[in-house]
């Protein structure tokens, strides 16, 4: 079936799944990929630790990459690479991971890239300028998100499910102080990093509402 409306895919592997057992992990990731849609239509996990998720509103792929990461980094030396294209769905497929299209194209391209850009998180979306900047931002951010540590990845999961929440409480359902939830909000850079991502936002709707 084809289709040219614009898609976002991310594709994204864990890294050191081996030293945990997935039964830890996979049901983490399960859930925040499960709330973007069903398997294996909208997402799909393959080769035991890789993984590719449509995201079908491209202003909400950053936001989804980024719960991945908190949900990823909740358990302890674990990590995830990921990669996110932007472009059309030329032809939808029964499963995800069988799906093409520029979006597809570009999301598996970066992803086998990132070894040579040296960063976990990246994007390519046929837009050179925004990509170029995007990508500066991204790897930056990933100076704090790859050294989050389990307690952090905790917070920023939640305050990104739950954006409602009062910081009392968070501070009740993790248990903690509420100094306690505002040093932790300062060491993962939380405010840095939505403020990325609303930028992000911002820019790739308005880059996709004129294509």
């Amino acid at each position: 079936m084809a289709s040219t409306k614009i898609t976002s895919v991310i594709t994204g592997d864990i890294i050191a799944s081996q030293a945990i057992p997935n039964s830890i992990w996979l049901p983490r990731l399960k859930k925040v990929l499960s709330s973007a849609g069903k398997s294996p239509n909208t997402w799909q996990i393959y080769r035991g630790d890789s993984f590719q998720i449509e995201v079908k509103n491209p202003a909400d792929a950053l936001r989804v990459a980024i719960q991945i990461k908190a949900a990823i980094k909740t358990v302890k030396t674990l990590d995830v690479r990921m990669a996110i294209g932007i472009g059309n769905k030329a032809y939808n497929g029964s499963s995800v991971i069988e799906s093409d299209g520029e979006a597809f194209v570009r999301s598996g391209q970066t992803f086998e890239n990132l070894g040579k850009l040296k960063q976990t998180l990246a994007i390519s979306s046929g837009w050179p300028e925004f990509d170029r900047d995007m990508n500066v931002f991204l790897r930056l951010a990933c100076i704090p998100m790859d050294e989050w540590s389990t307690s952090s990845a905790e917070l920023v999961l939640l305050l990104l499910n739950e954006k409602e929440l009062t910081q009392e409480e968070v501070a009740k359902k993790l248990g903690v102080s509420q100094p306690a939830v505002s040093e932790r909000q300062n060491r993962s850079h939380f405010d840095e990093i939505t403020e990325l991502e609303r930028l992000y936002r911002e820019k790739i709707t308005s880059l996709t509402s004129t294509k």
